[in-house]
């Protein structure tokens, strides 16, 4: 969906650095995967095609942060109690 967001910190040696990838339109969202010692991170269509991909080495990889929008109608995000 629209808005929806993955950061990604990776340490780059001396220092961290903050990568995001975005749902830029509608209708498209973000997936991420780890693949032999690689995440991925992709921007979607609703269709299945991948729109951008952001691929790095997993053992540098220290935080993945997926922050979905707030839905309106009503539906939970994964991973989130409703009952909050």
């Amino acid at each position: 969906m629209k808005g929806d967001r993955v950061e990604i910190v990776v340490d780059a040696g001396d220092t961290t650095r903050t990568y995001q990838v975005v749902a830029s339109r509608a209708g498209r969202r973000v997936e991420t995967s780890v693949r032999r010692g690689v995440v991925e991170v992709s921007e979607v269509t609703r269709s299945g095609s991948v729109v951008r991909t952001a691929r790095f080495m997993a053992t540098r990889v220290l935080a993945l942060v997926e922050q979905p929008v707030p839905r309106s109608d009503g539906e939970v995000p994964l991973g989130e109690d409703p009952g909050t």
